[in-house]
Formats: structure tokens, C-alpha cells, sequence
């Protein structure tokens, strides 16, 4: 009997393989960064083949690191960065263009385009997602629509589309000699085309995005054996048996399976999933509806979603852009050479800002600026950034759930800054919590994996394996609290209506 599940957690900044044990406990890790392509302003993009590529290398890393072989490993599990698009050509393996990122804006005269008729709510009633940049689907057509001879390729039936785990998946399956085409049920979802009551393909959205059907994966649950491992790699002949977007996993790999359960991501960006159990519920509160698992045959699981685009990634900026920390831990030391934040606020709205205002006409703002203000203070007033939006974002659960949250489950790199967490549990005034393994976008994928091929048994023996590490109790009280949920609330609208017309 193998003793692990290998998990390949495929990220918006690198690409990483875990290995875990039944307890859900990391035994090894293999983790490599692959580069951030910015062509133009709002433009984002990553090298499909350069993740193809360090894929392959970290699982030998994980591999080497525990001493272990394929034997060793009962199954593996695929979790993803969502949204972000990669077509490429089914008889050669080769992407047609570089992958476009979620972060990405340039495909918003796509968006206008097709919003004329219907609004950007158009098909939000039948997939759960309002008309934006953020999705998939419009990126595919910026493809067909910009790249030479691809709009001919995927008429005739030669192109493949993938979010970044279908990539995985093709490629490690054998790509050109029978790779498998399919992705799960909440990546699927996320990229406008899905019908959330029939889990499958609108063929009449599609026509109006005039995407041919031929480019897209077959839909699948998150837990069942897609397929095997291909004979070149080291992992051949293990089944490949989970597939989770990344905030989905995160979720499974927090035990969060039941409805009213719910966990924080802290990434690159923030991304709040609260499980509704089997019931579709449409956000009148500007948040997503969502896949949130799928396992073999039983029913599907929703959720609603609250999507941030920037939090982990403007710490880089701190650090890439502006050089004032040479590394991410360092913000938490700045931030600390000061009491509070100045009265300076920080919205990276780098990309628009995402839940639960969705206005790609935002850009980012730092306002309040006094001359007292230093760096210290836009240390703390960026890390702020990170909880003053997940507090917005929870509003917005409450109100669409109509349960009050009594505390929230964090995971994600952020949450090893403890500043970060006692602020957040402050301004949300309620416990904030964090696992002890706190990978858990890797450990879910895991899960998934697992279950499929009888390595855990039920849900039951994956809550047994969540522990408690640590607990931040809100210390502020209410008149502040409000004070400053206030005045985060009025940076933010200094952020709108900054993109004109005639600005790319």
C-alpha cells in the first residue's frame, strides 16, 4: 500500500509539489517561481511552458527530498490558479500564446462588447459571474481575436483551451500521446460558460463569445480518476485523481464542508469561500456564485465568493517596485516601528477592484498623506489594505447568507504575519484561526486525490486531521473599529472613475 498523495499546487507565482501523509502532515516539499511577464499596463501573463517545465522539477524535489519513489504515492491531486487562460495546439503541445493571467485587464473592450446587450449581469443568473476581465472566457476570445491564425486553428478543431490545471493535466498524462482533456467542476466554473444547474457547457453563451465548443475541456468532478501519468515522467503510471481551483481547495483542504463553513485565503490575492452546501444562492452583494466541490457522483457543492485582487501581491510591490523591504517578511517589522497607520489608507486597485464593487474603472489610491506619514506607516497602511477589504467582503456574506460569520479560518503565506491577523481580527470583530498545516490549497487537492482512491475513507477522517495552531481574539473597541472601517470606506471611493475612454 503507498503511504502518500502527491499534490501539485500550480500558483499564480510559482508552481509547487507536496507530499503528504495520511494525517494530512507534510513530509516534502519541491517549490519553484516562474517569471511575472508584464508587456503593457494591466496586461499580465505567464509562460506555459516554463510551468510545464518547472512542474516536472519540483516533483522530483518533493520526490528526492523524502526518498521516496512513485510507489510511493497512491494518487495524485492537481489545485490551480483559477481563471488564468492557456490555449494551445493539440498536435504539436505548443501554447499559441503566452498564458493570460487573472489579474490580467486588457480584455475590457471584450467585456464592454459584450455587455451591450444585457449588461455585465448578462449571464450572471445561469453561471453565477457578472461580465469582467477576471474570467476566463474573455480572455480566450482575446486570443482567437489578436493572435495570428488561431481564430482559423480552433475552427478547425486544433486548438485546446485549459486553465492551468488542464494544462497540468494534458501534459502529464502523455500531452500529444493522449494526454487528457478535462478539468473539474469549480475551475469550470469560473470562466462564464458553465451552467451551474447542469454542470456543463452553454452552447448558446458560447456563441455568443463565439468560442468554438472544440477548445474546451470535458467537465469532470473534483475527485475521481482522470487518467494516468504518463511514462516519462517520474510519477508514471500513478493515477491522477483530484482537481480543485485553488480557493476550492483551500477550502477542502480546511475541512470546510458543510454549509455555513467558510475560510480566508491569504494570497497573492484574498479569496473568502463560505459553502452553501447543494443550494445555489445568487449574491444580491456584488459576490460570486460558485462550484465549491464536487466528489465522484454525489451532488455538487456551492458557494459564494469573495474575490480580492490585491493583497499578498502588494507586498511585492513594496518590495519590487518601491524597494522599501528587500524581502515579503520584512513589511511586518516596518510596520511595527509605528503605532498605527498615520491616517494614511492604502486600495491597491491595481486591477479595478474586484468584490464586492467590481469597477474596472478603479485604480490604486494612497490617501491621507500628511508629512508625518514614512514608511512605516504605508507598511501598516498596506497591510490594512489586506483586512479593511476581507471585512467588506464579510459584510457581504453576512448579507447574502443572512448568518452572522463567528469566526474565520484563515490560510494562505500572509498568515504567518501575527500584525496582520491581530488587525484583522480586530476590524472584524470576531476570533480569527489558523490550521496547523497551513497549506491547505495543496492539502485539498490532496484530499480530493485521496478520496477518489480509497486512501481516506470520508469527510469524517479529513475533519479528524484539522488542528487548531492559532487563535487572534479582537482587541478594538467598536467606536474605533467603526472610525476606521469609515475612512477606509472613503478611500476607496477616491479610487473610482480613474480609467477613461481613451486609456487602454
Amino acid at each position: 500500500m503507498a503511504d502518500y498523495i502527491l499534490a501539485i499546487d500550480q500558483g499564480t507565482t510559482s508552481t509547487r509539489s507536496i507530499v503528504f501523509d495520511k494525517k494530512g502532515s507534510i513530509v516534502s516539499t519541491g517549490q519553484l517561481e516562474h517569471e511575472q511577464i508584464f508587456p503593457k499596463a494591466g496586461w499580465v501573463e505567464h509562460d506555459p511552458a516554463e510551468i510545464w517545465r518547472n512542474t516536472r522539477e519540483v516533483i522530483g524535489q518533493a520526490l528526492g527530498k523524502a526518498n521516496i519513489t512513485r510507489h510511493d504515492i497512491a494518487a495524485v491531486g492537481i489545485t490551480n490558479q483559477r481563471e488564468t487562460a492557456v490555449v494551445w495546439d493539440k498536435n504539436t503541445g505548443e501554447p499559441v500564446y503566452n498564458a493570460i493571467v487573472w489579474q490580467d485587464t486588457r480584455t475590457q473592450a471584450i467585456v464592454d462588447r459584450l455587455a451591450a446587450d444585457g449588461g455585465v449581469e448578462r449571464f450572471k443568473p445561469i453561471v453565477g459571474l457578472p461580465l469582467a476581465t477576471y474570467f476566463s472566457g474573455t480572455k480566450i476570445v482575446w486570443i482567437l481575436e489578436n493572435v495570428e491564425g488561431a481564430r482559423e486553428k480552433a475552427e478547425a478543431g486544433d486548438l485546446l483551451f485549459g486553465t492551468t490545471d488542464t494544462w497540468v493535466l494534458w501534459n502529464l498524462t502523455g500531452g500529444v500521446d493522449g494526454g487528457v482533456h478535462a478539468t473539474d467542476v469549480t475551475n469550470a466554473s469560473r470562466t462564464l460558460f458553465m451552467d451551474l444547474e447542469t454542470l456543463s457547457w452553454r452552447d448558446d453563451i458560447l456563441e455568443a463569445f463565439d468560442v468554438p465548443k472544440s477548445m474546451l475541456p470535458e467537465i469532470r468532478s473534483s475527485s475521481e480518476v482522470y487518467g494516468t501519468v504518463g511514462l516519462s515522467s517520474l510519477l508514471r503510471e500513478v493515477p491522477v485523481a483530484g482537481i480543485l481551483g485553488d480557493q476550492q481547495a483551500a477550502t477542502f483542504g480546511q475541512a470546510a464542508f458543510d454549509a455555513g463553513e467558510s475560510k480566508n485565503t491569504y494570497g497573492t490575492g484574498n479569496f473568502l469561500i463560505f459553502n452553501t452546501d447543494t443550494e445555489i444562492i445568487h449574491s444580491k452583494n456584488g459576490l460570486l456564485t460558485t462550484l465549491g466541490y464536487k466528489l465522484g457522483d454525489e451532488p455538487a457543492h456551492y458557494a459564494l465568493e469573495g474575490s480580492i485582487a490585491v493583497t499578498g501581491s502588494l507586498i511585492q510591490w513594496l518590495r519590487d517596485n518601491l524597494g522599501i523591504i528587500s524581502s515579503a517578511p520584512e513589511v511586518e517589522e516596518l510596520a511595527k516601528t509605528v503605532e498605527d497607520n498615520g491616517g494614511a489608507y492604502f486600495v491597491p486597485a491595481f486591477s479595478g477592484l474586484f468584490a464586492p464593487y467590481w469597477r474596472s474603472d478603479a485604480r490604486g489610491a494612497l490617501v491621507g498623506l500628511t508629512r508625518y506619514v514614512n514608511k512605516g506607516h504605508i507598511a501598516r497602511a498596506a497591510l490594512e489594505a489586506t483586512a479593511f477589504q476581507t471585512r467588506e467582503v464579510l459584510d457581504a456574506v453576512n448579507a447574502d447568507s443572512g448568518v452572522d460569520l463567528t469566526e474565520l479560518k484563515v490560510d494562505g503565506g500572509m498568515i504567518a504575519n501575527n500584525t496582520l491577523m491581530q488587525f484583522q481580527a480586530d476590524i472584524l470583530g470576531v476570533p480569527v484561526v489558523r490550521p496547523v498545516v497551513a497549506e491547505t490549497t495543496a492539502l485539498g487537492a490532496a484530499y480530493a486525490a485521496g478520496l477518489a482512491v480509497g486512501f481516506w475513507s470520508d469527510l469524517d477522517e479529513l475533519r479528524a486531521n484539522w488542528q487548531e495552531d492559532s487563535r487572534w481574539e479582537p482587541k478594538m473597541d467598536d467606536e474605533e473599529r467603526d472610525r476606521q472601517i469609515r475612512n477606509w470606506k472613503k478611500a476607496v471611493t477616491k479610487t473610482f472613475d480613474w480609467v477613461d475612454d481613451d486609456v487602454e
